[in-house]
């Protein structure tokens, strides 16, 4: 007979319950959850997270340590200074007396306010707000044609750390903002580092490095009231571009869904220019790189990046973060556009060392070359993300540079960047950018060396050193430059005539889109220029729309209330349909999906435990939604209630009640409480699937993309399905009539 407690026994089966259908819900600041009362007795540091991941220990030489990464965190249970002398008190000054002056020998005082002072570095000018994992890189053997970089063989895996990021915002600004965004990845190969510092779009507004400053002076806010931030709706933007009219390509594909991602997981990456590969007979091809995300690329609307920039400025972030704690490990293929190498690097009429075009991929096909898998969070954010040091001229031996103007001036600006941001030339030996193959580079001293050189000789030719180091070659894995002919010319500064031409290529990717995505892109560029105070340049930026194409020219001054400019001469050109987001279905692991449920209604409750366990099976997260936080019957808890809940947070919402108006509602006369019906009204405006069972098919009607059934499981199989293609876009489609 058990003699155990009967509440014992019916706790442990609920607790059986509760494990089987309601997934780890991600966001937990720390493996361990703390106590109520502070903390006392000594401990050591606790470890970090099962997600989280640091740097591996390698030495500032590049040979591996063989120690654990947890060796760079913080040891002992005690308190100590920077010199790991213990302290006893570190909550009042050393005074003379309790209530006297503080005293000038106060070390400890002096240390903490002195690191507390100088903790910020200065934050990047373009990329402040950025987010990054570690990860690993899996090759798959079928570049080896074209390229003897070793960490794109069969099976090699190689460590990377990928840094997404904004261009324009600061450090504080919020995440989903219009924007290009930045897509970094280090690949640590045991050939050197390897950085693809590459954005979320193809092309650049400019075609030469030297017109840099240019742009981001333009975009960035106003150098007089420093807005507005993190965005380019403003007249110094549209000034530019409208001026520069090289400009209109990148413009386009920003007004587009491409500029409000809705994850960083569903974003494509580029490298933008077009590079050099060789291969082990000392062939060349020229390749342009591409990130394919697995989950296909998907983009927030309009009105859900607005409220998310007040709702959860950190959303992208949030986002990366959750989604690899919860074991939805973002993946993306890197793929290759490969063409011949021509001595005039141009491919089917299309200019490769021009940063504003692209190649359609209906030309040019993307081939998969490898699988990049993010898995692991940052221990330190500032250590990592912060910290990591990106730069083009980061080459292994088999990827070499093009004659791409605006690529030759990253060479030499990325190396500047990290000298003023990292305070010196050794900015390569903090761990987070250590590379993973052994360094011999004869550099020595300056601000921050970290190595403890031996040997008399950091030069060459010496015989101190026994000769060391030595110089490679080819069969040493030495990086060798392409040898390429320079013809005879004059030194001029101009560009090839091939990159004269602004339009062709805005055309194509405006006539690419679908008609709804053409919308988007309408309403894009008329909500940036209406943020324009000067009228002329409203103007103006209709004259460079009128020649990319007559209904877009059209829509946007009706909007803005000005004439349509005389219609250009525009030619056919074809279209590409690679480049459209709309049309496909994608794996849904890592979605978010809320449950709305009455905390009161435990018959209710019960068929919610059926929906979580079959969303936990497709890999998606479900929040529950309620009046109160905390425990719910049936071993359920919420994690979100009405005051905290919006639907941009969710992919798709369910509903398993109708609840009536919580206590801390706004005085209201309605059966149901208000920020329910807004959260359901948002979902459906911007085209979320929603489903509902029980009491919730009150607030349900049968639309598109909306599923209504007797049984949890099968309105959750058929919301999964639908959730496939991102958005139920034909919900949108009467308001183009």
């Amino acid at each position: 007979m058990n003699s155990r407690n009967p509440v014992e026994i019916v706790k442990d089966a609920v607790d059986k319950v509760t494990e089987r259908v309601t997934p780890d819900i991600p966001g937990a600041p720390s493996g361990d959850p703390p106590s109520l009362a502070e903390p006392t007795g000594p401990r050591e540091p606790l470890p970090p997270k099962s997600d989280q991941a640091a740097p591996d220990t390698v030495s500032p030489t590049g040979a591996p340590t063989g120690a654990p990464t947890g060796v760079n965190a913080q040891q002992d249970a005690f308190l100590t200074t920077s010199q790991g002398v213990r302290l006893h008190d570190t909550d009042h000054s050393l005074k003379a007396g309790e209530r006297g002056p503080t005293l000038l020998q106060d070390h400890h005082l002096r240390e903490k306010i002195m690191h507390f002072d100088h903790e910020r570095i200065p934050e990047r000018v373009v990329h402040a707000r950025g987010a990054g994992a570690h990860g690993e890189f899996v090759g798959y053997g079928n570049a080896a044609k074209i390229c003897k970089a070793g960490f794109l063989r069969e099976g090699a895996t190689t460590p990377v750390f990928v840094r997404f990021s904004t261009v324009l915002g600061s450090r504080g600004s919020a995440d989903t903002v219009r924007d290009t965004r930045g897509f970094a990845t280090k690949f640590y190969t045991d050939e050197g580092t390897f950085d693809l510092v590459g954005n979320n779009i193809p092309v650049f507004f400019i075609q030469d490095g030297i017109k840099f400053p240019d742009v981001i002076h333009a975009a960035k806010p106003h150098p007089d009231r420093e807005i507005p931030q993190a965005q380019s709706a403003h007249d110094t933007f549209w000034d530019f571009v409208s001026l520069h009219t090289e400009a209109t390509h990148h413009v386009l594909w920003n007004m587009s869904d491409r500029g409000i991602p809705r994850s960083y997981r569903t974003m494509e990456g580029f490298g933008v220019h077009t590079f050099r590969l060789v291969n082990d007979a000392g062939e060349t091809s020229l390749v342009k790189f591409h990130w394919k995300p697995k989950l296909g690329v998907h983009s927030l609307v309009w009105e859900e990046a607005q409220l998310l920039n007040g709702f959860d400025p950190d959303f992208h972030r949030r986002d990366l973060y959750d989604a690899i704690e919860s074991g939805a490990h973002p993946r993306w293929e890197l793929g290759l556009q490969v063409f011949p190498d021509t001595p005039d690097q141009t491919f089917e009429g299309i200019d490769l060392l021009d940063a504003t075009k692209i190649v359609p991929e209906e030309l040019a096909p993307v081939r998969p070359v490898g699988l990049l898998t993010l898995t692991r969070n940052p221990t330190n954010f500032f250590a990592e993300v912060e910290q990591v040091a990106f730069h083009t001229g980061h080459l292994v031996p088999g990827i070499d540079v093009t004659d791409d103007p605006l690529l030759h001036a990253r060479l030499f600006s990325y190396l500047d960047t990290q000298l003023t941001r990292l305070g010196g030339p050794n900015f390569t030996q903090i761990p987070i950018n250590r590379p993973h193959a052994p360094v011999n580079d004869m550099l020595r001293d300056g601000f921050h060396q970290h190595a403890v050189h031996a040997g008399v000789a950091p030069y060459k030719p010496n015989s101190l050193d026994g000769g060391c180091p030595f110089h490679a070659d080819a069969a040493d894995k030495a990086f060798i430059e392409v040898p390429q002919r320079i013809a005879e010319a004059t030194k001029v500064r101009r560009a090839a005539a091939s990159f004269d031409d602004h339009f062709t290529q805005p055309r194509l990717f405006f006539r690419s889109l679908s008609p709804l995505e053409q919308d988007h892109v309408i309403r894009a560029f008329t909500f940036e220029l209406a943020k324009c105070y000067e009228k002329t340049i409203k103007e103006r930026e209709l004259l460079v729309l009128a020649r990319v194409d007559a209904r877009l020219c059209a829509e946007v001054a009706a909007g803005l209330g000005l004439p349509v400019p005389e219609a250009q001469d525009l030619r056919d050109v074809p279209t590409s349909p690679a480049l459209s987001q709309f049309g496909h279905t994608w794996p849904v692991d890592g979605r978010v999906v809320g449950i709305v449920v009455d905390a009161d209604d435990a018959d209710g409750l019960a068929g919610v435990r059926a929906a979580i366990s079959a969303l936990g099976e497709a890999g998606v997260t479900p929040l529950i939604i309620a009046s109160r936080g905390g425990d719910l019957p049936h071993g359920l808890a919420a994690q979100r209630t009405f005051a905290t809940a919006r639907s941009v947070e969710f992919d798709a919402v369910l509903l398993a009640a109708a609840p009536s108006p919580a206590p801390d509602a706004l005085p209201v006369r309605a059966a149901v409480d208000p920020r329910v019906e807004l959260l359901v009204a948002e979902a459906y405006r911007h085209a979320k699937v929603i489903g509902a069972w029980g009491g919730g098919t009150a607030l349900a009607e049968a639309e598109p993309g909306v599923v209504v059934a007797d049984d949890p499981s099968d309105v959750v199989q058929d919301v999964l399905t639908l959730l496939a293609g991102h958005r139920v876009w034909a919900r949108l489609e009467p308001l183009r009539a």
